[in-house]
């Protein structure tokens, strides 16, 4: 006779020892890719992530061995087949960033698959079942890490990343990405105003300082009240972002900080450390308000600073000077809130300040001949 219970009926030892060598595997091969990019990887903090991810993974492959032996299977062996030796290779030629790439859609799917399997395939596995939950909050975390990690492909992306995709978090930081992201507009913004208009007026000093002042003001004003207003809203992108979440989130709050707080520790901050800052949730408006608004000022107010004492191509060669060591900093400073090491974030910046003075300047120029 056929169970009344559909939960029975998914019972298979055979399916469920199918489904548990299928997660072995995957957690494996998961955790082959993560060392392979670890041994490749310069950057120590990367590095450390990559190796923690790949640690977790192993764990979890151990789990699920242990639960083959204990349904009576044999542990299976991984054999190196040309599959697996063309996604190997495929990695190493594509560059780490897009097997970065590669892995956090993995880690997403990994976490579906898990999640779906704790409700459905597994069902009546109750210590499978939590495991299940744990390992879907780490795979969550690991896609979290992997998509902080890939490299911006503009100055603010790595920003927009964090403030964005997942900003109804609030991460512990988040005043500090207002004012970095601040600091990088304002003085973005009126670098370029001044070099403009210096290659327009022959650098005459009473253009730059006005040009110069009223960008300061319009930046300041602009980014604040950005600020202001995406924090004030705060409730309801998080109510239109996570609406597939909301009914877990409000019966288990307590395990989106734990998943925030394993975020945290892949990035190499302490249980405690990351218990804390996964705890912080929603930004205060006026404190981002006002974190923006004045970072922006101070970014806005450097390259100007030089043209109250002097005047002509001496003005505006201090200028390109101090403005680049400002975008310098404010790169390396972008590190704080992002997995790229602070000197590669800091040349990134200066680049990009330099290739603004350029063309500016030489749009200034030849408008100048214009007029």
């Amino acid at each position: 006779m056929k169970s009344q219970n559909p939960s029975d009926d998914r019972k298979d030892p055979r399916q469920t020892i199918e489904v548990v060598k299928r997660n072995w595997r995957a957690e494996v091969e998961t955790a082959e890719v993560y060392r392979d990019l670890a041994e490749r990887e310069r950057d120590e903090k990367r590095k450390g992530v990559l190796l923690r991810m790949a640690d977790a993974e192993e764990r979890h492959a151990q789990r699920w061995e242990k639960k083959l032996i204990d349904l009576g299977a044999e542990p299976p062996v991984l054999k190196d087949t040309l599959g697996r030796r063309l996604n190997r290779w495929w990695n190493k030629i594509a560059g780490a960033e897009i097997a970065i790439r590669r892995m956090e859609a993995a880690e997403e799917r990994h976490e579906a698959e898990f999640h779906d399997q704790a409700e459905r395939t597994l069902a009546g596995e109750e210590d499978v079942q939590e495991f299940l939950r744990k390992s879907a909050l780490e795979e969550k975390a690991h896609a979290r890490a992997l998509s902080a990690m890939a490299p911006p492909v503009s100055p603010r992306t790595a920003l927009d990343k964090i403030l964005k995709r997942e900003r109804w978090h609030g991460r512990g930081g988040s005043w500090v990405a207002d004012a970095i992201y601040g600091a990088n507009d304002g003085l973005g913004a009126v670098f370029g105003i001044v070099s403009g208009v210096a290659g327009a007026t022959n650098n005459q000093q009473h253009y730059i300082l006005i040009s110069g002042l009223a960008g300061m003001l319009a930046s300041t004003l602009s980014m604040g009240a950005g600020a202001y207003l995406a924090a004030k809203s705060e409730a309801e992108v998080y109510e239109a972002e996570i609406s597939r979440e909301r009914a877990e989130v409000e019966e288990n709050p307590e395990e989106e900080i734990e998943e925030m707080s394993l975020f945290y520790q892949l990035q190499g901050f302490t249980p405690e450390e990351s218990q804390r800052m996964a705890e912080h949730r929603f930004p205060n408006q006026w404190t981002a308000a006002s974190s923006a608004g004045i970072s922006t000022a101070i970014g806005a107010f450097v390259p100007i600073i030089p043209f109250f004492f002097l005047g002509g191509i001496p003005a505006v060669i201090t200028s390109f000077s101090i403005s680049l060591v400002a975008h310098f900093l404010v790169g390396a400073l972008k590190s704080l809130i992002t997995i790229r090491s602070w000197w590669a974030s800091g040349l990134e910046m200066t680049w990009i300040g330099i290739i603004v003075a350029v063309v500016t300047y030489g749009l200034g120029l030849a408008f100048g001949a214009l007029g």
